[in-house]
């Protein structure tokens, strides 16, 4: 198998205020949209997201009700101090601020208005 890219879907209430903030503060934009979806991308190897809106026909139906939910989407980004700063600067508040793992991983996360959960993390040099 090759991958020629990779696509994170989720479900959300409020579709246009995911991609937004998405494109507000990661510098993702729209490729597609619609009043029920919005397909995310950047314009390096950033991992396309997809936003659902709860309902969408396309779903199963069991997956139809069902919210993001205990998905984080992780970024990997070269200085998470500046990021931080660039975050509260832009008026998004870290739902846990920079924290430092024993096995050499900083971290901090954000989450939009419809509770998807972004992790921006950096790894100490092995």
């Amino acid at each position: 198998m090759r991958i020629k890219s990779s696509v994170v879907c989720v479900t959300v209430d409020d579709v246009p205020s995911s991609s937004k903030f998405l494109a507000d503060h990661f510098g993702y934009h729209e490729r597609i949209s619609a009043d029920c979806f919005a397909s995310m991308s950047r314009d390096d190897d950033g991992v396309d997201v997809v936003f659902h809106a709860v309902g969408l026909e396309v779903l199963p139906p069991e997956l139809r009700e069902v919210r993001v939910a205990g998905t984080i989407i992780a970024f990997v980004v070269d200085d998470l101090d500046a990021e931080q700063e660039r975050l509260r600067a832009e008026g998004v508040e870290p739902s846990l601020p920079i924290r430092e793992e024993p096995w050499g991983e900083r971290l901090l996360l954000v989450t939009d208005p419809n509770g998807v959960v972004y992790e921006l993390a950096e790894f100490a040099e092995q």
